[in-house]
């Protein structure tokens, strides 16, 4: 994928430029770039990853793409508790399928959230998963999943075929 490609899965789910949000486990921030992209200037990232080195390469990408944008970057575990401020919006991109146990990190997640504040999650459109994908969530399991976790108001937003299980597709769900 392309970041264009990034950026029409996010994009549906982003309502307005600015705002405060978090890309959680966001790697070297593919999507967290989209996410900059559609905040503007007047935008705030916290972008979070177990991985220094991962954020460290986003960084120097992010001052050379979006240098306007204000990012936070912490290493941290997103399963673990946050240190964040009320967010308007929350992105997971392929970093909840490495969960077994979904349910209780999206209950504490959605805690982060602003009242109708966003989460968009991007996700492979699959139930069973492979050795890279551990754990993936079709889109009506997550609907499923997301209404159990106090979230309301699920749509998808966009889908792109991917050589690896099919298809990868964005949703939007209400905290």
């Amino acid at each position: 994928m392309k970041h264009h490609d990034h950026v029409n899965l996010l994009r549906g789910g982003v309502n307005l430029p600015g705002g405060i949000w978090a890309d959680l486990g966001s790697g070297t921030g593919a999507f967290t770039l989209a996410l900059a992209d559609l905040l503007g200037a007047d935008g705030t990232i916290y972008s979070l990853d177990r991985d220094a080195g991962a954020l460290r390469e986003q960084e120097r990408i992010m001052r050379e793409r979006f240098p306007a944008v204000t990012v936070h970057y912490q290493r941290a575990d997103f399963t673990q508790a946050l240190d964040l401020p009320p967010l308007d919006g929350i992105v997971m991109a392929n970093s909840l399928h490495f969960h077994r146990d979904k349910l209780p990190i999206l209950r504490r997640l959605r805690t982060h959230l602003k009242p109708g504040g966003h989460f968009i999650l991007v996700e492979y459109n699959a139930d069973s998963g492979n050795t890279w994908v551990p754990y993936p969530l079709s889109y009506g399991t997550w609907a499923r999943l997301a209404g159990e976790a106090g979230f309301s108001a699920t749509r998808q937003l966009a889908a792109v075929p991917s050589r690896f299980l099919g298809e990868i597709y964005s949703a939007v769900s209400v905290g």
